[in-house]
């Protein structure tokens, strides 16, 4: 049985992928941000899947230091973890900033998926074949420093478009930081039918379970444990994806240090 972690598992595919996992008797640790919802869908995937092993925590994830306190309070509570599944991502928002001044697409998409993920690596390192998914999307833009530290604005498309090349080109460099942990990340599938696609464009092309299925399957199946540092692309193929070149960008090891070094001065 695994220790799974999934961020922004109280609806969309995190929910369903948590679900998935706590059907086959796995200890599963769902996020969001409102404290009466992660604790609902904790009673509701307890009921359903008869496994009591579900907890959950509460972080809203546009606020950096609240994401550093989750990781000491995850630390405390979790002696080892063996999949973490950096899904939490947001599109359209009411806000467009931070309260500390950054796009609150680069904050949850990127910035606290790299907060959570280096302030977690000890309990990461303890986990038996570890395993890390990085949600990414076809939607991969350069990066802009002015953009990542909320010194310019873009549109929300451009925006969200940035932070998840953002979240790949780190997914990149973890991966050779850490060869011990298998780090893929992943397209799960273009507008998938989750809250967040119909928020933001009132259609979906394919099932959720499409984008829930490429998650499960890269976080446990052997066929992926030795992929680290890659991109899954799952609009690709006809059944399901297959690896893809991400965005140039990605492989620009001069572009990435200078991500990395700006991420760090933010964070």
């Amino acid at each position: 049985m695994k220790t799974i972690l999934i961020t922004g598992s109280t609806d969309g595919i995190g929910k369903l992928t948590a679900l998935k996992f706590a059907k086959e008797g796995n200890t599963v640790y769902i996020h969001g941000r409102s404290e009466a919802k992660v604790e609902a869908v904790v009673t509701e995937i307890k009921a359903t899947s008869n496994n009591e092993n579900i907890k959950g925590f509460v972080a809203d994830f546009s606020d950096l230091k609240a994401v550093k306190q989750l990781a000491e309070h995850i630390k405390s509570k979790v002696p080892s973890l063996d999949i973490l599944i950096n899904n939490a991502g947001v599109l359209k928002t009411p806000t467009q900033k931070t309260k500390e001044g950054l796009d609150i697409r680069m904050a949850v998409n990127y910035l606290a998926a790299y907060v959570l993920t280096e302030n977690i690596l000890p309990i990461l390192e303890k986990g038996n074949n570890t395993r890390i998914v990085n949600l990414s999307s076809a939607a991969q833009s350069t990066v802009r420093d002015a953009v990542l530290t909320g010194d310019a604005s873009v549109n929300l498309s451009e925006a969200y478009a940035q932070s998840k090349l953002a979240l790949t080109m780190w997914s990149f460099q973890f991966a050779k930081q850490h060869p011990n942990i298998t780090t893929i990340a992943v397209n799960p599938g273009s507008l998938l039918n989750t809250k967040m696609a119909k928020e933001a464009y009132g259609q979906h092309w394919s099932p959720a379970e499409k984008g829930v299925n490429i998650l499960y399957d890269l976080a446990t199946s052997d066929a992926y444990k030795d992929t680290t540092g890659k991109y899954f692309d799952n609009d690709k193929g006809e059944t399901i994806g297959h690896f893809a070149s991400a965005h140039p960008d990605a492989y620009d090891t001069t572009k990435i240090e200078n991500l990395l070094e700006l991420t760090n001065s933010i964070v």
